[in-house]
């Protein structure tokens, strides 16, 4: 399993979902406040340091970012939410777009909502499940910044999420994961794997 998505690269980074590659083939998109860690996941379970870019000021990923894992296969950052210093015009148009590729893509299998895991559940966070529950679209929570948290709040915060996770159609799953450590790649490169292959062997659900 290691170093299976460590050919990744980055294929464009688009304002709207009218600017975005062909949709055909299999994707799954990472979404979550943009101080959630979401570029250093992308760059932990791929192995490549730089491959999304990561900035000490949120809100940095402004467009819908897409990497490809093979020709068929992408892998998707989506503008960070909820924290970012720009305009509630930008703000609004961010939401918008993340709205429309939520529900429109069909190409997309499922979504890694990403929240840090000493603040999870935000509203922000929520809106994001319901959006996923009208979608019916899988979804799988990387509880972020493990390594800054005891053993027991962790396992409290991952509780909590489980239980919330269980209330939206379709359910969800969850995990505790840190990029700066390295802990949780391989189960959540289980989860990728899962949404990216098909049973008819191309790499496609």
């Amino acid at each position: 399993m290691a170093g299976k998505y460590n050919r990744s690269y980055f294929i464009k980074s688009v304002p709207s979902l009218a600017d975005a590659p062909a949709d055909d083939g299999a994707e799954v998109a990472f979404a979550g406040r943009s101080n959630a860690g979401k570029s250093s996941a992308i760059n932990a379970i791929t192995g490549i340091g730089k491959l999304a870019r990561t900035s000490k000021m949120p809100g940095r990923t402004q467009h819908l970012v897409f990497f490809g894992v093979d020709d068929n296969r992408r892998l998707v950052d989506l503008p960070g939410y909820g924290y970012a210093r720009v305009s509630e015009q930008i703000k609004d148009q961010w939401q918008r777009n993340m709205e429309d590729y939520l529900r429109q893509r069909q190409s997309l299998r499922g979504l890694v909502l990403l929240m840090d895991i000493r603040h999870p559940l935000t509203a922000y966070d929520q809106q994001m499940l319901d959006w996923c529950a009208q979608a019916g679209l899988a979804v799988h929570v990387l509880l972020t910044k493990v390594d800054k948290v005891k053993r027991g709040a962790a396992a409290n915060a991952l509780m909590q999420v489980r239980n919330a996770l269980k209330t939206m159609a379709g359910q969800g799953s969850a995990q505790t994961f840190s990029a700066l450590k390295k802990l949780g790649i391989e189960e959540a490169e289980a989860i990728l794997d899962r949404w990216l292959t098909t049973n008819d062997g191309n790499g496609l659900r």
